[in-house]
């Protein structure tokens, strides 16, 4: 029901129009503009009538202060024994939903009240429309960036970008209907991990933003990764059956504001570096770009000596499975092995997995290198090498533990949607 704020300073005309209202409406009565300022704090009003002319504050004053009070428009109603046409004028030139001069009939008044509440009803709907994504609830692209952007300039926290890792493979093997109730979930899910005074929209797609204020650890991060994983995948197996094999997922690129600046748009493109390197090296996880590294080295190296320059050369948010790197960078990792194997017995392997399709379809090579990584361990080497070809680095492992390692790969991806559809060979030889 809705609830009306009726404020005047006449006593048996206060008593009236709450008696009018009152039958249909929840009322909150107050005898001045003071009481009324008093009583927003308290109560979540839909629309105020108010005298125009009391002591103190008048309804035109009420009106500007309720305002800035409530940081929303109220729908707001003028009542007044002045029968001067320019009190009405400027009573609407205010901003005023209406005018009514008293006395007034029952039957006037409340047709005048339903009138503005149906109106700021309909605007409310029209501007929810205007903000929100039609499918999950959540803030559409523009809105969300507006108001990420505010938050950027003026509080503290995470910018996150979050992707659902493999959801094309939804929609191909389930049908879209199906894809969209996977991102109704994921949203879902996605507001389950943060507060309501977070801002949370969706870019488009399978692509998700969030600003989650006052943290500054990435601890709290890293749980609410934990969770978004944990819980789609079981939300998927709800849906799609406990055979479902797809590897649902979120990567999540985040930047700390404002150590890393408060504009959205270089932090945007900060948290898109982070979730692209989350999606090379494994999916399913975050990272925090940090973009001083430089700084951090020279001051490091002054103060803290050894210890500080290897926190910077260190790998942040290691992940379980295999090391992904460009080609360029897998080059120089296979000429520092080969050079370090010129001088110890250490057994180093290189093989080269080979991925024919019927279809050239780059989603299934993306599906076999995350299966890969995920069979090998955090010491090995994985880079793509063409378009059918990936080449692996196997560090410490001896001939007769290589078939071990791909057969459990072979295993592992004629359980994937994809192996239906193409065929898996491999090459092995030493380093030298």
């Amino acid at each position: 029901m809705k609830k009306i704020m009726i404020v005047d300073d006449e006593k048996v005309s206060l008593m009236m129009t709450n008696h009018i209202l009152s039958s249909e409406y929840q009322t909150v009565c107050a005898s001045s503009g003071k009481e009324a300022l008093e009583l927003l704090k308290k109560h979540q009003i839909d629309m105020v009538l108010s005298d125009l002319r009391m002591p103190y504050m008048s309804g035109y004053e009420l009106q500007e202060k309720l305002n800035v009070q409530s940081q929303s428009q109220i729908p707001f109603m003028f009542m007044t024994a002045d029968k001067d046409e320019e009190t009405e004028s400027k009573s609407l030139a205010t901003g005023a939903s209406d005018f009514i001069s008293k006395p007034f009939r029952a039957d006037v008044l409340l047709s005048r009240v339903g009138k503005i509440l149906q109106t700021a009803e309909q605007i409310h709907g029209l501007k929810k429309a205007a903000t929100t994504d039609p499918m999950t609830g959540l803030l559409n692209k523009a809105s969300a960036q507006e108001q990420i952007s505010e938050l950027c300039k003026k509080s503290q926290g995470v910018l996150m970008m979050i992707d659902l890792d493999s959801f094309k493979l939804v929609n191909d093997l389930y049908g879209h209907d199906m894809g969209d109730k996977i991102l109704i979930r994921f949203s879902e899910i996605i507001q389950a991990t943060v507060r309501s005074s977070d801002v949370v929209g969706r870019m488009g797609g399978d692509e998700f933003i969030a600003f989650c204020q006052n943290v500054q650890d990435e601890v709290v991060i890293e749980k609410k990764a934990r969770f978004i994983n944990k819980i789609i995948l079981q939300s998927a197996k709800d849906f799609m059956g406990e055979d479902m094999n797809i590897p649902l997922g979120a990567s999540l690129g985040c930047v700390f504001v404002p150590s890393e600046g408060s504009n959205f748009e270089e932090l945007y493109k900060k948290a898109d570096k982070a979730l692209y390197d989350v999606k090379q090296n494994g999916k399913h996880g975050f990272k925090f770009f940090y973009g001083n590294q430089n700084v951090e080295f020279e001051e490091s190296s002054v103060t803290n000596g050894l210890s500080g320059i290897k926190k910077i050369l260190q790998e942040r948010n290691i992940v379980s499975g295999a090391l992904e790197l460009p080609f360029s960078q897998f080059r120089l990792i296979y000429q520092f092995l080969y050079r370090l194997s010129l001088h110890n017995s250490k057994n180093v392997s290189v093989l080269l997995f080979t991925l024919e399709q019927k279809d050239s379809n780059e989603e299934a090579q993306k599906e076999f290198l995350e299966v890969l990584k995920a069979s090998l361990r955090q010491s090995d080497v994985v880079s793509v090498f063409s378009k059918t070809q990936i080449i692996v680095l196997l560090s410490d492992m001896g001939e007769e533990n290589i078939s071990l390692v791909t057969d459990r790969v072979f295993d592992v991806w004629k359980e994937n949607a994809w192996s239906a559809s193409s065929s898996l060979s491999f090459e092995n030889e030493n380093l030298r």
